[in-house]
C-alpha cells in the first residue's frame, strides 16, 4: 500500500533495496545518515510530491527512526534549493557545506532560551541557545531560525565548530532513543542567511514539508495494520479482531486519500500561494488515523507483541514520540481561525 499508484523504480528502488541490506538501518545513526545523504544526492528535479511522500512513507514502513533521520535532511535540501530558485545567493562554502553534508532543521522555540543573529561587520553570527535540535551531535550542518530584532530569519550553520556546543540531553525517551533532541548553545557561530526575515515561514515549501512529516507517520503505521490483518486471519479469530482491523483500515485509507489529494492540489497551485490550511488539515487527518491505529492495535493484539516482539514494540514507542510533533488541538484551532477569517474554503 503506497500513497501513489505505482511502484518504485530506478534510483528510489535501489535506495530502498540498499536500506533493506543495511545493518542497523534506523538504529545506527551514522550509517543511516550516510544513506540519507546518498538519497539527497540522487533526487532529481522532476519529482512529484506524491513521489516524495511515498518514498518517506516507504522508509517509515521499514523503520520509523530511519524516516525521522531522513526527513529533515531532505527538507533542508529542499529549503536550500527553493532559496536558490527565489534568487537568494547562498555562500555555503564559507561554512564548509557541500554534497557530503548531513543536514537538520532547527526551528523550534522554547521558554527561557533564545537564539539571536547579528551582523558584526565580518558576517552573521548566532549567539544563544536553540531547543529541540534533533541529532545535533551527529549532523555536520543545520538550518536554524534565529531572531533578528522582532522577526525570525533562517540561517545555515556548521555544527562541528568550537562555537557550537550540542547538549547530550535531557533525553529519557523510550521511543526514538537514538534521535536525541536537545538544546544547542551557539557562541558567535558563523552563519549564512537563507532568505530574508520571515521567508522561512512564508515560503510555499513550508506547508509541503509539514505534510512530508505526516507521510512518515502514515508509513510508520502501516505495519501495525499488517499485524491486525494477520490477527484477523488466524484460526479462531472473532468478529472483534475484524472490527479493530476495519477501523484501522478505514482510518489509514482516508489518510492516504488526504495525502494523495494534497499532492495533486499543491502541485497545481501557483508558486506564490501559501497552502497552510490544506497542510494543517492533512496533518490533522493523518495524525488522527495513526492515533486510531495505535489504540486499536493495542486493544486487538494485547500486551504480547509489546513485550515479546522487539520490532513491534519499538515501532509503537517511536510512533508515539514522533506523533507528538503534531500540535493537536492547537492546530485544529488554527484551522478554525483560518476558516472563520475566510481562508481555506472548500
Amino acid at each position: 500500500m503506497s500513497i501513489g499508484d505505482g511502484r518504485f523504480d530506478g534510483a528510489a528502488a535501489a535506495l530502498l533495496d540498499e536500506a533493506d541490506r543495511l545493518d542497523g538501518f534506523g538504529a545506527d545513526v551514522a550509517a543511516t545518515l550516510a544513506w540519507a545523504v546518498r538519497v539527497g544526492d540522487t533526487r532529481g528535479d522532476q519529482r512529484s510530491l506524491t513521489d516524495d511522500w511515498s518514498f518517506l512513507a516507504a522508509v517509515a514502513c521499514r523503520d520509523v527512526g530511519a524516516a525521522r533521520i531522513l526527513e529533515p535532511h531532505l527538507d533542508a535540501i529542499d529549503i536550500l534549493d527553493q532559496a536558490g530558485r527565489d534568487g537568494y545567493a547562498l555562500d555555503l562554502a564559507s561554512i564548509q557545506a557541500g554534497p557530503e553534508s548531513s543536514w537538520g532543521v532547527f526551528a523550534a522555540e522554547g521558554a527561557g532560551v533564545r537564539l539571536e543573529a547579528r551582523d558584526d561587520g565580518t558576517g552573521w553570527r548566532l549567539t544563544g541557545t536553540k531547543p529541540w535540535c534533533s541529532l545535533a551531535q551527529h549532523l555536520s550542518h543545520a538550518l536554524v531560525t534565529a531572531w533578528v530584532g522582532a522577526e525570525r530569519r533562517l540561517f545555515a550553520v556548521a555544527l562541528r565548530t568550537p562555537e557550537v556546543t550540542p547538549h547530550t540531553g535531557p533525553w529519557h525517551a523510550r521511543g526514538l532513543q537514538q534521535v536525541v533532541s536537545a538544546p544547542v548553545d551557539f557562541a558567535a557561530a558563523p552563519a549564512v542567511p537563507v532568505g530574508e526575515p520571515g521567508w522561512y515561514l512564508r515560503r510555499p515549501g513550508f506547508a509541503t514539508g509539514g505534510i512530508g512529516v505526516a507521510a512518515c507517520w502514515w508509513g510508520g503505521a502501516r505495519p501495525l495494520r499488517d499485524a491486525l490483518v494477520d490477527a484477523a486471519r488466524r484460526d479462531g479469530a472473532d468478529q472483534l479482531s475484524r472490527v479493530h482491523l476495519g477501523r484501522v483500515d478505514a482510518a489509514l485509507w482516508a489518510a492516504r486519500l488526504a495525502l494523495r489529494s494534497a499532492a495533486r492540489e499543491m502541485n497545481a497551485l501557483p508558486q506564490a500561494s501559501h497552502p497552510a490550511t490544506l497542510a494543517a488539515r492533512v496533518r490533522a487527518i493523518v495524525a488522527d488515523a495513526v492515533e486510531t491505529t495505535l489504540a486499536e492495535s493495542a486493544r486487538a493484539l494485547g500486551p504480547l507483541p509489546l513485550v515479546a516482539d522487539e520490532a513491534h514494540a519499538r515501532r509503537v514507542a517511536d510512533l508515539e514520540i514522533y506523533l507528538r510533533q503534531h500540535h493537536g488541538e492547537r492546530d485544529l484551532a488554527r484551522i478554525g481561525a483560518d476558516i472563520a477569517e475566510g481562508r481555506g474554503e472548500w
